[in-house]
Parts: structure tokens; sequence; C-alpha cells
């Protein structure tokens, strides 16, 4: 028998004893044959047996082929990784020859660890290996302070300021003749800007990173373990070498095993490591001498994509592969995000334009200025000139606007409990037009509960079935026993305890049954309660050893556990095939029934069609429905025991009973849906469940909002065209594999969609469909097969409650509620509004207005009106400052009420906002300024026809010095009237459509931006400082205006305030009009 056994080795997931119990352990020798040519992962999926041979399985049927798309679909950072990785594996070659735990007999590592993997470690083995190796977590990498100080100082327009002071500072030596202090005072007032900027870039990295770090904290990093005999759940920091980890689908490892126990269908992505295309098939022996390559060792950071393991830890932290490669390389570096990219254009196409004005300027004063005007412009002041007219007009507040504004936001998002992986995913928020959301743990509570039995031809409540088991077991007889009605309930309680793979933690076991936490999907959680409220759980697990199991997946839609008495004698080779699944798949494979008599009888027709009516009632009330079902079978025999258990599960079965379960929506998911649906954000539902199942939950969430308007795939016509918008459809994933390209142009247009019985191919199916036809498509969901979808989406939306390998595939992280979906959408629309308005506030004053003085200087021969040291000012500090409270605006009333942008056409900087912010704002108060300026010269004696095309040559009676001192004094009117005319447009700019009543910045929690008014009032203290402190006043040329040029701008800046309050009503009152069209 011994030698059969290693002939013919069997994958047994049986108890594993240690060496002292030997004789009752089967080893495993299932090797991995490696092609010497890599396939494509397109191609069919190799599957090697237990036995060493091998079966090609089709694409169609195998298990879970589709997360493969997970490999497949790697990105463009993700392959640097790979290239790095692989690198570093070279290195790391030499390093990894000590380690030999994959080559270890399972006894032997189980020695070397001190660890019996039925009991685990002790507590006191615990505390002694924590002091050992300490927390499990890898050492960060260095922090590149150098590199971050030197992009502080020198990142955005850093460098452009630091250049401009140093010419400045040439300008006033050696290039000044004499020196003139006002050179020194703006090179000096240029350095210190660029401190304060990299300052205030150290402080706002520092401050995301604060930020991050805290989101990042709030991800679950729980793993399950066997400690002092009993599973727990701890945090992934807290594991140490020899501790039993228990691996199910979805999980991702939190730390280097060893495998002692595995389904048949066991396997892992190692994409992330290896680059690896096909999943890994696991194994208890050893696969390779390589510790990299061996199949019996799963790495910290892949993930289980089927099946279930019981592992143990060999390495943590540092020690672990993946933490000896990190030593050796870091993460490839984060390009920009797609909004950073947009700033950067617009920034770049204002450089150049503003490059070829300075060119223009050099050009002119070289060719004509120097030698028919030589006194009018100097070097030195040609150069303050240049300088000061490119530092001006390219808007320095716009990075910190926006870096500010995602500060804000990620802020936000931690305050509502979302995660976002990277800046990018907020600016998506704000362009999604639909959204595909899963059903269970997403839309509903997760907390399924069951709340019908039906077996035996007879419906139940679980309150009645508990009592009838307790009649049972308070009889304690063999009479009792041959009760039929008590022993169907009991045959119940056996298949919903047994064939389920949930487990209750042993911290909660005091708790009644509905209190207690069980680790394991929802369903077997439901099952699992009431198979424990009908008798202890445990005694059954303990009456029964389990020979084999195919865990659940999305593809069978059902479980099978082959289970046998432990007081079976050993040489019976019988068992007991335990199945529960989806009664649609199940039902067609029963041909028997456990009747009223505790009787194994043919399954009739009627008998049949009453359960059909039962599971079809149940599912119109949105109950999931389960089938238990069981069959006597033999132990698998042949090397492949996973197909020989399907094989014995398509037929034959015994139906002993299905339970109706309920998981209620969430409380706030119709508001949700109704809130989306007004910002014209579709929302579909994509579920696996059965079809009636999930038209009944829509329809309590929203999803479906009038019942009696439900298409089928009827409505698709097979050569229809797209005709007008429809409103709702229900389909099943079988319906959708039949569609053509007409058929799905047709579905697209539906404004609410159902999507039922969907496998993970067909999820993916849908997004990419909907994509096609130019949507920007968010998918929600938590589970193993949500992943390949949630990595195609434009935006992937996971739960925190849900899988590792769903998180590791999302975007964004809820980690509280999907209601949190509102606010992220609208504050990801909100970053994109506040940066216009930060960008149409910056350019009138700090752009266009303070090129014109510069131009009518050099080609009309007029003093400089602004002079050279205030545009500055305005740039760097005033209309900065103001900046940088608008990224602090509060989301406009409508903001949820507007369609979403569409990225290929609304671009952040596009011509509307050009014209609005040069060719209205701009002409406006340079026009004013000017005005202002040249009326105060006139007033002092100084026409403007007597400046006009003299280039300094003044006609009598007008004396140069005098002219020079008048125009000081204008060149502060000037600046005053730009600085207090931006006041009234930051309060025009803080909408885009809503009046300044509808959204007022005071005295309106949901509307108030208080720091505009500290920004106003250090624009006025900026102004009295430099025109009224008189040693200034020497030092940079400026002078003390007539309180009259204070309040002639504020009644323009009033003015314009009320011009840009009816342009906005006519945009909200006639949206279809011509003021509507080109409103930015």
């Amino acid at each position: 028998m011994e030698k059969e056994d290693k002939s013919n080795p069997r994958v047994r997931f049986g108890e594993l004893r240690l060496p002292d119990e030997e004789e009752g352990y089967v080893t495993h020798d299932r090797r991995h044959e490696r092609d010497l040519s890599r396939r494509s992962s397109i191609g069919s999926l190799s599957i090697h047996s237990a036995g060493g041979g091998s079966r090609t399985v089709q694409p169609e049927t195998a298990l879970p082929i589709t997360y493969r798309t997970l490999s497949i679909e790697i990105d463009e950072g993700q392959h640097k990784k790979q290239v790095e990785v692989k690198k570093a594996k070279e290195k790391a070659a030499v390093d990894l020859g000590d380690l030999e735990w994959h080559t270890l007999a399972v006894h032997e590592l189980c020695r070397r660890l001190s660890v019996d993997t039925d009991y685990g470690l002790s507590d006191d083995q615990i505390k002694r290996r924590v002091s050992e190796y300490g927390q499990n977590k890898i050492t960060p990498p260095p922090s590149g302070l150098v590199g971050k100080i030197l992009g502080y100082f020198f990142g955005g327009f850093g460098s452009i300021l630091v250049v401009a002071g140093v010419l400045v500072f040439i300008a006033w030596r050696p290039l000044g003749k004499p020196p003139a202090v006002a050179n020194l005072a703006l090179a000096c007032v240029l350095i210190a800007v660029w401190l304060i900027q990299a300052a205030f870039n150290a402080w706002q990295d520092w401050s995301t990173s604060r930020v991050m770090a805290s989101i990042g904290t709030m991800l679950p990093d729980e793993c399950i373990v066997i400690r002092n005999g009993s599973h727990a759940s701890i945090s992934a920091l807290h594991l140490v070498p020899g501790d039993v980890i228990v691996i199910k689908q979805g999980n991702k490892l939190p730390a280097d095993v060893r495998f002692v126990e595995i389904s048949s269908d066991a396997m892992f992505d190692r994409a992330i490591l290896t680059g690896e295309s096909e999943p890994v098939i696991a194994t208890i022996e050893s696969t390779e001498d390589n510790y990299l390559e061996t199949n019996n060792i799963g790495l910290q950071g892949t993930h289980c994509i089927s099946g279930s393991c019981l592992g143990v830890c060999v390495a943590t932290g540092d020690n672990t592969i993946f933490g000896r490669i990190a030593k050796l390389t870091s993460d490839p570096k984060t390009g920009m995000t797609p909004l950073q990219k947009e700033i950067f254009r617009f920034v770049l196409i204002i450089s150049t334009f503003i490059t070829c004005v300075v060119i223009l300027i050099v050009v002119l004063w070289a060719a004509w200025l120097r030698k028919s005007h030589p006194t009018w412009i100097d070097v030195p002041l040609l150069i303050v000139s240049c300088v000061s007219c490119a530092v001006a007009f390219i808007p320095e507040g716009l990075p910190i606007a926006l870096t500010t504004s995602l500060t804000i936001v990620a802020n936000i998002m931690r305050k509502n409990k979302i995660l976002c992986k990277s800046l990018k995913t907020v600016e998506t928020l704000g362009a999604v037009s639909v959204i595909c959301s899963d059903k269970t743990g997403t839309l509903t509570k997760n907390k399924m509960v069951v709340t019908n039995v039906y077996a035996a031809g007879e419906e139940y409540s679980p309150d009645a079935a508990r009592d009838m088991m307790a009649v049972l077991r308070s009889e304690n007889n063999f009479a009792a026993l041959s009760k039929p009605r008590e022993s169907i309930i009991d045959q119940i309680r056996i298949l919903g305890g047994l064939c389920n793979s949930g487990e209750f933690d042993a911290a909660t076991m005091h708790l009644p049954i509905a209190e207690r936490k069980i680790n394991g999907d929802a369903t077997d959680q439901a099952v699992l309660r009431l198979s424990e409220s009908l008798g202890s759980v445990a005694e059954l697990r303990r009456d029964w050893k389990k020979v084999f199991e195919i865990a659940f997946n999305s593809k069978n839609k059902f479980m099978v556990r082959l289970m046998t008495p432990v007081n079976q004698t050993p040489t019976s080779n019988n068992t007991t095939l335990m199945i529960k699944g989806a009664p649609d798949i199940l039902l067609p494979r029963c041909d028997l029934l456990l009747d009223d008599k505790g009787e194994t009888v043919p399954l009739t027709g009627a008998q049949r069609h009453r359960i059909e009516h039962i599971k079809d009632n149940w599912s119109r009330q949105g109950k999931r429905v389960i089938l238990l079902a069981r069959k006597p079978t033999i132990v698998p025999f042949s090397t492949n025991h996973e197909k020989e258990v399907l094989v014995a599960a398509r037929e034959g079965l015994t139906f002993v009973g299905i339970v109706g379960i309920v998981d209620p929506p969430r409380d706030e998911i119709p508001e949700v849906v109704r809130i989306l649906r007004g910002a014209s954000i579709r929302i579909f539902m994509v579920t696996g469940d059965f079809k009636l199942t999930a038209q009944a939950i829509a329809e309590e969430c929203g999803i479906i909002s009038n019942p009696a308007l439900v298409d089928d795939i009827s409505a698709l016509e097979r050569d229809g065209k797209i005709g007008s918008t429809k409103q709702s459809i229900v389909l099943s994933g079988p319906e959708l594999i039949t569609l053509n390209e007409e058929q799905w142009d047709q579905l697209c247009q539906y404004q609410e969609i159902v999507f039922a019985r969907t496998t993970p191919e067909q999820k993916l199916r849908i997004v990419r469909e909907f994509q096609a036809r130019e949507n920007i498509v968010g998918m929600t969901g938590d589970g193993v097969n949500d992943a390949p979808s949630l990595k195609a989406a434009d935006i992937g939306i996971a739960m925190g409650s849900g899988s590792d390998i769903a998180i590791e595939a999302a975007d964004m992280v809820l980690l509280d509620s999907f209601a949190a979906i509102v606010e992220a959408v609208q504050y990801g629309r909100l970053v994109y509004d506040n940066l216009k308005k930060t960008i149409v506030y910056l350019l009138p004053a700090g752009s266009f207005s303070e090129l014109w003085p510069v131009v009518t200087n050099v080609a009309f021969g007029i003093p400089q009106i602004l002079s050279s040291f205030l545009m500055i000012i305005i740039c760097c500090l005033t209309d900065c400052a103001a900046a940088v409270t608008l990224a602090y605006e509060k989301p406009e009333a409508d903001v949820m009420l507007r369609p979403p942008r569409n990225p290929k056409k609304d671009r952040l900087v596009n011509t509307r906002l050009i014209f609005h912010a040069y060719f209205v704002v701009g002409l406006l108060e340079c026009f004013i300024a000017f005005s202002m300026a040249f009326w105060y010269m006139e007033r002092k004696g100084v026409p403007f026809n007597a400046m006009w095309l003299k280039f300094g040559e003044y006609d009598e009676p007008y004396d140069t010095d005098f002219v020079n001192e008048v125009a000081n004094q204008a060149s502060s009117v000037y600046f005053v009237t730009l600085v207090i005319m931006q006041l009234f447009n930051l309060l025009a700019t803080r909408t885009r459509r809503l009046s300044i009543f509808q959204q007022p910045p005071i005295f309106n929690k949901a509307t108030q931006n208080w720091s505009l008014f500290p920004a106003m009032l250090f624009a006025i203290v900026v102004v009295f400082i430099f025109c009224y402190i008189p040693s200034l006043q020497d030092t940079i040329d400026t002078r003390s205006i007539p309180v009259e040029h204070w309040f002639l701008p504020a009644a323009f800046g009033f003015g314009w305030l009320i011009i840009d309050e009816a342009r906005k009503y006519c945009v909200r009152t006639w949206p279809n009009g011509l003021i509507a069209r080109i409103a930015w």
C-alpha cells in the first residue's frame, strides 16, 4: 500500500501530522514542468496534475483563467519594476543559496520551526519570535533627501525665479553704471520669493506625505493564522516565522510561506515578482532547486487566485524575497498625471509666447532702439524689463494651487475614508460617465442571514428548524433519530456546516451566534450561522474529515467537499460528496430527493417544478438561493482528482434542500443612485447572482426606477440601428455572449441596466464595450472575480472589506461606505473646477495687464507705466496668495447637476477660458489701469501726447526728471488699480455659473471660504508696505497715491462684479444661448 502511494501520489486535503504521526502523512510529488519558451497568456493553460502528467484545458473551462488579465495588463510602471526586479534577482541569487525551506520534508520543516500545523504557535513562542525577528514590515527605502531638497528649490518655476534673480543681480552689478538700488531690491525680492516657494513646496510635500501615510494605515492588513489550536485574525505586521497561515482565494500573501496543505485548484499569480503571464499551480513538494522558481513556496506580495492552502511562514520583513529585492532596487518614478500634463502644456504654451515676446523686444532694442534712441533703454534696464516681463507673465501661483487643491482633496478623501492610490484617480473621477457596480458587499450590506429553508416539500423558518432540532436533541434516543423531518433538518445542518469554508474566530465564540466573527465570504457565513444554530459545527467537524475540496468560484458557481466519517474503517474508500451552490446549476444534476420520510427517492417532475417555483419566488423577493445536495462516492484514485470529482458531481446528486438568504441593500444606496443619476452618471448592476434576485435588489436600490418598463434581450434587434435613449433592461451572462456589435450599440444607450449571472470574462467585456463607445467607466467590486474588470476600467473602485486581489487591482478603495463615492465624484469635479478658476484669476492682471506696459515702453517710447518691481510683487505676492485660496473653494451647488466632462473635448485651458481671461477681464483691467495712470499724469501736468513716441527726449517745457517722477507716481496708481480690481475679480471667479448670493463666501457653512478675506487683506497690506513706507519708496521708486485712486478702482471692480453676475444669470437662464456657449 505504501509503495502504491509513492508511485501514484494523491492530492489529499487531510490532516497534516507531525513526525510522530508520520504514518498518516501523504507526500505530494507534483512537479510543474517548465516550457523552454514561455507561452503567451492568451494561449491555452496547461495545468499539471498531481501525478506529474498534464492536461490542456480550454480557456472557457479553465479556472480561473480570467485572472491572467491581471498579468496581461501590467502597466508600463509595473513593467519597469519587473525589469528592475529581474536584475535585482540576478544580483541576489548568490544570497538565496542558503535558503532550503523548499527542499525540506514537511515534518522536517515543522521540526526546525518548532510548530504543529494543527495547533500553531503558542503565546510564549510568539513573544520570543517577535523579539527576535521584529515586525513583519520591509524597511522603507532611502528617502532621497538631496533629490527632494533640489526639487523643492528648482522644481516648478523655482529655476526661473533663481535665474531671474541672478540676471537682475548682474544688471545691478557689474552692468549697472551707476548701480541702481531698485535693481538690487528687485533681485532680493526674487530670491526671497524663490526661498518662500521652496519652503512652501517642502511644507506641502510633508503635509501630503502625512495625509497619504495616514490613509495607507486605514487599509486592512489582516490575515488568518492558527495559534493556540484555533483560527485567529491578526495584523500581518505581527506575523512571525513558524506561524501557520490560512490562505484563501483572493488573499495576498503577507510573508514568504511554505505550503503544507493545498486544494487541487490552488494557484498563484506571481506577475508582480516574476512577470510570469500564467498562474502558478501550488504544490507541497519542491518542483525546482531554485528557491524563486519552486511552486511549493508562496512569495510575499503574490495573490492566491483560486483554491485554498495552509502555509507555514518561513520569512518575514526584510528576510522575504520581496524584502531582499527591495534593498537592491527602488520603485520607478511616477510620471505626471493627465491634469499635471495639461497644466504643463498650458505653461509651456504661454512660456513659448512670452519667450517670443522677449526675443522680439531684444531684437527691437538691438536693431532699432540701441541705434536710434541709445539713451532710452540701456543693457541693465533691458535685462530687468525682459526678466520682469517673463517672470510676471508665467503664473507662478498655478503649481502651488494645483498641489494645494490635491492636498485638500486628499484630506477630504481621508475624512470620508476613501483611499486614492494616485492623483490620476482624483482627476478621472470628475469625468466618470458610467459606474458598473457589483451587488454583494457593494450595494448590499454583505451581512447575509438565512431567512427560509426548504426541504422535503416543506418550507421552514430558521426558528422553526431550530425548534425541531431542539426536540430531536432533547429526546436523545434512537427513536428520535428515526423521525423523518428532524433527520432532514439534521442533514441541512450537516451539509451547511461541512460543505463550508467559513471558520468561526476563536476570540468571539463566547458571543451569541449572530455576533460572532466568521472568516469567510458572506454566503458561507450565513449558512454556517444557520448550521451552528441547529447544532455545534465544531462537533460536526470533529466527527468528519475532509478528503478533497473544490472551492467555490464564479465560473462553476458551486463548492464541493468530499467528507468521510472519522470512525470509518481505514480500508474503506467510501466517501460522501457534499455540494453547495446555485440552484440553476445544481438542480438539473439532481436525480434523487431526500423525502419527508428521510428516504432517498427519485426526483419527480412535479417536485422539480415545486423547487423551481420556490426558488423563483424567493429570488423575486431579492433573496439569494443556495441549493444543498450530496452523493455517496469513493475517494478519488486517478491522477487528476479535480476532474474526477467534477465528473462525479455532474449527475446523480441527491437534493437535500435549499436555503433563502437575505442581504439587504445599504440604507444610503437609493439616495446615492439618485444623486449620481442627477449628475448624468449612469449606474448599472453587474452581479453573478440569479436574474430575478438581481432585478429585485436593483429595484430596491433605485437602479431600476420603473419595473413595468424593463426590457429583455428581445428588445435588442440584431440588425437594428441606434434609436432614441431607452430606459431599463435586464440581461444574463449567457445572453451577453450572443450579442453582436449592433446590439451592443443599442444596449449602451440604456439608462438602467442589470447584468446578472456574469462571469469575470463577461464583466471585462462589459467594461470594454462601454469604453469603446467613449464612456469613462468606473467599476466597483470586492471579489476575486471583479479584479480583471477593476484593472481594465478607467477607474477601479474596491471596497475595503473586499479581497486583497481586488484592492490591489483597484485605483481607489472605499474603506467605509459606498455612499462615499458621491463625495469622491464631487471632489473629483471640484479639483478641475478650482484649477480653472485659479487660471482665470491669475491671467488678467498677472500676465496680460503686465505685458502691455513693457510693450508700450519699448515700441512707443512711453515711460513704463508699471515698474518691473511692482510687476513681480503682483505676480509673486498679491495674486499668488489669492489664487491659492481658490483651492479651498467648496463645490458649487450645481456641480452634481452637470454632465461629466469629456476629457478629449473639455480641456482645462481652452479658447473660451483664454478669451474670458485675456479679452474680457484682462482687457477691461488693463484698459482701466492705463486710463487711471494716464489720467493721473494728465492731472499732474504730463499729457499723453507729450510722451507718445518721445523715447525720453521730451519737448519743452517737460523736464525728464519731472516726467520720470510723475511716471513713478502713475506706476503706483496702475499697481493699486490692478490689485483692487483683482479683489473683485476674485469674488467673481469663485463661481462659474452660480451667483455670489447662491454661493456666498461667508455665513453659509456649505459654501463659505474664509481664507479669501485674509488673502485680500494681505494684498492691501502689501500695497501699503511698498507704496507708503518712505525708505522703500526711495529704493524702489514707488509713491503714495491720492485716496480717490483707491475708491475709483473699487467702483470699477464692483461694476465688473455686477457685469459678471449678469453674465452668469444669462448662462443659467439660457443654457443654450450664445453667452452660455462661450462661457468658460
